[in-house]
């Protein structure tokens, strides 16, 4: 069928429309990789918009021989790792057993508002580090991973996707005589495969833009995970630490420069991922809501 000529109408104003919003939310990002490969007098004498003015390398260069830089890149990919396999893991083990109705499982309802009453109601930030601090977490991997390892709106979206499974599947399992276990890892998680790939795109997002418990649970910059490395990184450089060397490269491509290298660099890998995880990324967002 032809479009009519109304229809062809909006689709070229909507065309539009979309281009200009995609250039609004993309410039930001290219203004910052413009400034990261310009000179710092360009920069600084407000030259640079999209496109770099004198063209240098110098920012990624010294980027590329900053250690801390890597060592928050290596802790952040490790964190994504533990944290991502602790989150399926344990949202798997809870939302299995709250998918049955109170007629399986008795105390159903209790472990639900067990789970879902943090949802609403927060301990406060100091009872939470008091507990990790006395737990000896302080300064570890595991700060990063464990007290967000079972996320009740991962529970939620697992749950749901759970109970929209024909309750037919398990009776016949059971009826050839599997165990609850072997029905859940046999049966459940192979159908369940793209409600898992959605809670790790937002569990691998949520733990890589996490800066503040980095910052307050580590106290040596080594162990910063890279987004709070990034943070304390672009609001003060410490010169302190610097060589001379170092002092006089920085003073050639300018704070400005670097500090734009540094964020975009540490926004790459979600850039270069995100279309790959988009599709997930819209299902998490009504795969929730489909049942109560």
């Amino acid at each position: 069928m032809r479009d009519t000529k109304s229809e062809r109408i909006f689709h070229f104003i909507n065309t539009i429309f979309l281009t200009i919003v995609a250039f609004i939310c993309l410039a930001p990002m290219l203004y910052i990789l413009a400034v990261s490969f310009s000179a710092n007098e360009a920069v600084t004498s407000g030259q640079v918009t999209f496109w770099p003015k004198e063209f240098t390398t110098i920012a990624y260069t010294y980027l590329m021989a900053n250690k801390l830089f890597w060592y928050a890149l290596l802790n952040s990919i490790k964190r994504i790792v533990l944290g991502v396999g602790l989150n399926i893991l344990c949202t798997i083990l809870v939302a299995y057993p709250l998918s049955k109705d109170s007629r399986k499982f008795k105390m159903r309802n209790l472990w639900a508002w067990f789970f879902f009453i943090p949802m609403i109601f927060s301990g406060g930030i100091i009872p939470w580090f008091i507990l990790i601090k006395e737990l000896k977490l302080i300064n570890s991997i595991w700060a990063l991973v464990l007290p967000g390892a079972v996320s009740p709106f991962y529970i939620v979206v697992l749950l749901n996707f759970f109970r929209g499974i024909p309750a037919e599947l398990e009776e016949a399992a059971i009826i050839d005589g599997c165990g609850y276990w072997r029905i859940l890892f046999q049966i459940y998680l192979p159908l369940s495969l793209p409600a898992i790939a959605t809670i790790a795109v937002f569990a691998i997002l949520a733990h890589w833009n996490s800066w503040f418990d980095g910052l307050i649970l580590m106290s040596e910059p080594k162990n910063y995970p890279l987004i709070t490395y990034l943070q304390t990184a672009v609001i003060n450089i410490n010169y302190e630490r610097l060589t001379e060397e170092e002092i006089r490269r920085l003073a050639l491509l300018g704070g400005s420069s670097y500090k734009a290298a540094q964020l975009f660099a540490g926004s790459l890998p979600v850039i270069l991922s995100y279309p790959f995880l988009q599709r997930y990324f819209i299902k998490g967002l009504t795969l929730g809501s489909i049942k109560g």
